[in-house]
């Protein structure tokens, strides 16, 4: 299975700078977004941190498929899941060791989602951390794949907010894992068989704060053009208030 695939980041019109990061390795079928928190340079610190020290731990796990796992990883999920976790955890104890080393950048985090592509069993993983966001486009209709770690989320899920209240509330941004800080975030996994012409959706939350999961899937079904799909979603986002930074990673399979 092959992909083509494009990224695009937006300072938005609200922040003085991008702390978004994102990478796309299509030689290891690897996408990330990472969004920086913490303010000043210390949340772009972090997402590029982050985002590098995933790229790394891929690209040296590349050839367990062959080799005995190591004795940490959990018999239970895929490899690619596993390499995803290892890549995360790894991810988290590289911006928490910056911080260490440079007291200035106290505070800094990021949000992070990745996905990975087994392309002979068409096997998508993705793993997150935060409020970073996969969708995957299927038969004319895309599924939100991640659920969020924030407060908001989890009184959603519990009942006590609706979907409306919570993409207006106050607390909104207010994430309950994070890269960073003082406890090792959970990672959590999705797996998902792809079909041709499936589209992947990862991106920061400066565009699902301004675009609804129905406005995205509008989006996502304007064609063929990857370019357009994701500058269009961009100028919605701005055009709606485009409060944060935006980050879009579209990746479609091909026949």
């Amino acid at each position: 299975m092959v992909f083509e695939s494009l990224g695009v980041t937006d300072r938005g019109l609200r922040r003085h700078h991008n702390e978004d990061q994102f990478l796309i390795r299509d030689d290891l079928t690897l996408f990330v977004v990472a969004d920086g928190m913490g303010g000043h340079a210390a949340g772009e610190v972090a997402a590029d941190l982050a985002v590098r020290e995933v790229e790394r731990v891929v690209e040296t796990t590349r050839d367990y498929e062959d080799a005995t796992w190591p004795s940490d990883w959990d018999p239970h999920l895929t490899l690619n899941a596993n390499r995803l976790v290892r890549a995360i955890v790894s991810a988290h104890r590289r911006v928490t060791g910056a911080v260490d080393v440079d007291t200035g950048l106290r505070g800094m985090g990021a949000t992070i989602v990745a996905a990975l592509i087994d392309n002979d069993e068409r096997q998508l993983t993705v793993a997150h951390v935060g409020d970073s966001r996969a969708y995957l486009y299927h038969n004319n209709a895309s599924e939100l794949i991640t659920s969020d770690h924030s407060w908001v989320r989890e009184q959603v899920v519990a009942g006590l907010l609706s979907e409306e209240a919570a993409r207006n509330h106050p607390l909104k941004n207010v994430v309950t894992r994070a890269l960073g800080g003082t406890q090792e975030p959970a990672v959590d996994i999705v797996e998902r068989k792809l079909e041709v012409d499936d589209l992947l959706l990862l991106c920061s939350d400066g565009l699902t704060t301004m675009l609804s999961d129905q406005e995205i899937n509008v989006a996502l079904g304007r064609g063929r053009d990857l370019k357009g799909i994701a500058q269009q979603m961009v100028r919605e986002a701005n055009r709606k208030g485009g409060v944060d930074n935006i980050t879009i990673i579209l990746a479609r399979a091909l026949p």
